[in-house]
């Protein structure tokens, strides 16, 4: 487990992945030296990876989908079928009404709907329903920074992906693997952080965080949805949340160390001022979790 300077240089490189040593030193109240030292190490021993995710819309993935199963019979080959389908980015065994849960990044609501149709026709699903979010508020494995309209060539794309395996490489190292000058490099990486396109965080191993446990939630509000999410993103244990249409106004999801953590967070959701009604399901196992970087090959310009 990380004690609490860890996880505050944890939280730190969540906002910003490649602050700088001074810069995080002077949160924690330690020493360069001493910071570059406990950084190293957690990324040495696996506790976290500091990575480069991308913004959805650049990705053509701006419409996000969360779904909710009702099976008959066992749900276990729901979620092998489900852990196949490149829509799907996460995907979950559930307790509660519904025993399997899913969400899908797609490019518009026509895509949207013809998924949909497809996941509603797979063996053993009963129904599905599905809430469409309008606005994502926290999302932990996708940027959700405001994305600004920018052109991209071929040897952006090429910093993208260096950023999305290693998102503290230095400016030195990512101008040599790309055959530009240093000086333009870290222009050219600039604008892509800046313009939303890509976001350098820190993804923490979830035992090594205190996250063991998962909880799904879903609101009804009393009056403006967007409000009240823009609150609840901003509550500790918080790992995502969304605001939209369909059976809830909000969803998001609860990350804890144990069941109290859970049962506390969950608490202190439901006294937000403007919920309503508040329904939850277990993610008992999470088969599919797909980051922001990942199958990154695809997208742009080779």
């Amino acid at each position: 487990m990380l004690d609490a300077v860890d996880v505050a240089l944890m939280r730190a490189l969540q906002g910003d992945g490649r602050a700088t040593f001074q810069a995080l030193a002077d949160g924690v109240g330690l020493s360069r030296t001493a910071v570059r030292a406990r950084v190293r190490q957690l990324v040495r021993s696996g506790a976290i990876r500091i990575v480069g995710v991308l913004h959805a819309g650049v990705v053509g993935m701006e419409v996000l989908g969360h779904v909710s199963f009702r099976v008959h019979g066992p749900s276990g080959p729901l979620m092998e079928a489900l852990d196949e389908r490149e829509a799907v980015t996460f995907a979950a065994q559930s307790a509660g009404r519904f025993p399997a849960v899913a969400q899908v990044r797609v490019a518009d609501d026509g895509a949207l709907a013809k998924e949909l149709a497809e996941l509603r026709a797979m063996p053993g699903v009963e129904s599905a329903e599905v809430f469409r979010a309008s606005a994502v508020f926290k999302d932990e494995h996708s940027s959700v920074r405001e994305l600004r309209e920018v052109d991209l060539d071929a040897l952006d794309w090429r910093l993208v992906r260096l950023l999305l395996k290693d998102g503290r490489a230095s400016y030195a190292d990512l101008a040599r693997q790309v055959g530009l000058s240093q000086a333009a490099a870290r222009s050219r990486v600039v604008r892509l952080l800046s313009s939303g396109v890509v976001h350098v965080t820190a993804i923490a191993e979830p035992s090594a965080a205190g996250a063991n446990e998962q909880l799904g939630f879903g609101l009804r509000c009393r009056g403006d949805a967007e409000a009240l999410a823009s609150a609840v993103a901003t509550m500790p244990r918080v790992s995502f949340l969304a605001s939209g249409f369909g059976r809830y106004d909000v969803i998001g999801t609860l990350t804890a160390s144990d069941r109290c953590g859970l049962v506390e967070a969950l608490e202190t959701v439901r006294a937000a001022p403007g919920v309503g009604y508040v329904e939850t399901w277990d993610h008992l196992r999470v088969r599919k979790e797909r980051r922001g970087g990942e199958r990154s090959a695809q997208w742009g310009p080779v």
